[in-house]
């Protein structure tokens, strides 16, 4: 294993306190689940703070995070590790799943479905009482050391047939439901991230609300509070905030020119 100086001086620390919000029981039932070495899913919807909810849990539990953005070509020797060649000879180098493992960090992986079925079986023997990651190629069975936590997130709204967890991989973890924040909060958030005046953070909030109500009427997903803050970033370097709506939500959101124009009229009468 590597040595705890190694650790310390890594890039995986999260040193500066993220700004994080609570929305519920959340930080309660992480670190409940992070002391009996519970593997952990998060499931909202895109840009609700699953990212930065991870990041300060990392800060919070002084624990080094690897995060995996997951994608459709992701294999299992992208996490676990593979050979090179180097200097006319071979060495094994460790995937970000091992070097977790290893070193007793949090692994979070990102959008857990983008990867395919045969990669995620990869996590199975992490997630239950044996807590091994078998290192094929190697021969070896790497114990993980109590201070490993594995986490993944997904989005339900872009779940389908193809793109769903088996039932025996959920069934491993527990799950942490995000949903968007509460108007008072995200607005604070918008708020604190952008340095916006609250008003104008009020009236983004706003519609955000009314594209999330078009969910399933002309969109698929609604404005983020990541989209918000974009945009009251904006606003605040001095675009009107008509441009910046325009730009940094409605357009965002769609190509269809119908919806578009719906989301226009929306802009209009907030600002």
């Amino acid at each position: 294993m590597t040595s705890e100086n190694t650790i310390e001086n890594s890039k995986y620390y999260i040193h500066d306190e993220p700004y994080y919000l609570p929305t519920g029981n959340e930080i309660e039932i992480f670190n409940t689940a992070l002391s009996e070495n519970i593997p952990i899913l998060l499931k909202g919807p895109t840009g609700c703070g699953k990212t930065r909810f991870m990041e300060y849990m990392s800060w919070y539990n002084k624990r080094p995070l690897i995060t995996v953005a997951c994608h459709d070509d992701l294999t299992t020797a992208d996490l676990v590790g593979r050979y090179l060649i180097q200097n006319d000879t071979t060495v094994w180098q460790d995937g970000p799943l091992t070097t977790a493992v290893r070193n007793g960090c949090i692994c979070y992986l990102d959008e857990i479905v983008e990867a395919r079925k045969d990669t995620t079986v990869v996590i199975h023997p992490l997630c239950d009482d044996r807590r091994i990651l078998p290192l094929e190629k190697l021969g070896q069975l790497l114990q993980a050391p109590p201070e490993f936590c594995l986490a993944m997130s997904y989005n339900p709204g872009y779940q389908s047939a193809v793109k769903d967890l088996k039932p025996s991989t959920r069934q491993r973890f527990i799950s942490i439901d995000f949903s968007y924040p509460s108007a008072e909060v995200e607005t604070k958030i918008v708020h604190q991230e952008s340095g916006l005046n609250i008003e104008v953070c009020e009236r983004l909030v706003k519609l955000a609300e009314m594209t999330r109500n078009l969910v399933g009427n002309g969109l698929e997903e609604g404005a983020s509070t990541r989209l918000l803050v974009h945009t009251a970033k904006l606003i605040n370097r001095g675009f009107e905030p008509k441009v910046a709506c325009r730009c940094g939500i409605a357009d965002v959101l769609t190509d269809d020119q119908e919806t578009v124009a719906l989301l226009h009229q929306m802009i209009e009468t907030l600002f």
